[in-house]
């Protein structure tokens, strides 16, 4: 698959979602033995959920990305295949039927990891209509983390991009 893709035959894309917030979550913090910690209840108001897709390909990686304030599911994810790795005239409402003539110029391999709404029948179950417009999908083994090119894109923005929260300590 790799091979493929640094031979310019097919694209790579490797596809997953992660959830970011202004603030980092409290896990431990410092007070004198005997006083009552008291630390705040983290906002979610300000979460989001981004679902993104890492082009892998060239020798510039593209990053294509798109921020949601609920929760992503299959019908979510098989839309942003459709219009923005496919590139599908209409999105998912012509996975079915593509417009005379179309075809994505070069085919592409999609990495995905074993979420649930990759499995759903919403998105896998349409996996003959994804490979009849250039889009194949791609199972790594379980707990592989590693082989997914996007998680170090994920890794980098959360723990060295977003601003360290301040701790402050309640009296």
């Amino acid at each position: 698959m790799r091979l493929r893709s640094k031979a310019g035959v097919e694209d790579l894309h490797y596809l997953d979602e992660c959830g970011f917030s202004p603030t980092l979550p409290t896990g431990y913090t410092w007070v004198r033995t005997g006083t009552r910690v008291v630390v705040k209840r983290e906002d979610t108001r300000n979460r989001r959920v981004v679902l993104g897709a890492l082009n892998g390909t060239g020798s510039e990686p593209e990053l294509l990305w798109t921020a949601v304030e609920h929760k992503i599911d299959a019908a979510m994810v098989l839309g942003f295949v459709c219009a923005q790795i496919a590139r599908l005239p209409g999105g998912a409402d012509r996975l079915g039927s593509p417009p005379p003539g179309w075809k994505r110029p070069r085919p592409c391999t999609l990495a995905l990891d074993n979420a649930s709404i990759h499995h759903a029948d919403v998105f896998k179950g349409r996996r003959e209509e994804l490979a009849a417009i250039g889009v194949h999908l791609f199972y790594p083994p379980p707990r592989s983390p590693k082989l997914n090119r996007i998680e170090r894109i994920w890794r980098s923005v959360k723990y060295q991009d977003l601003p360290v929260r301040a701790l402050h300590h309640h009296p």
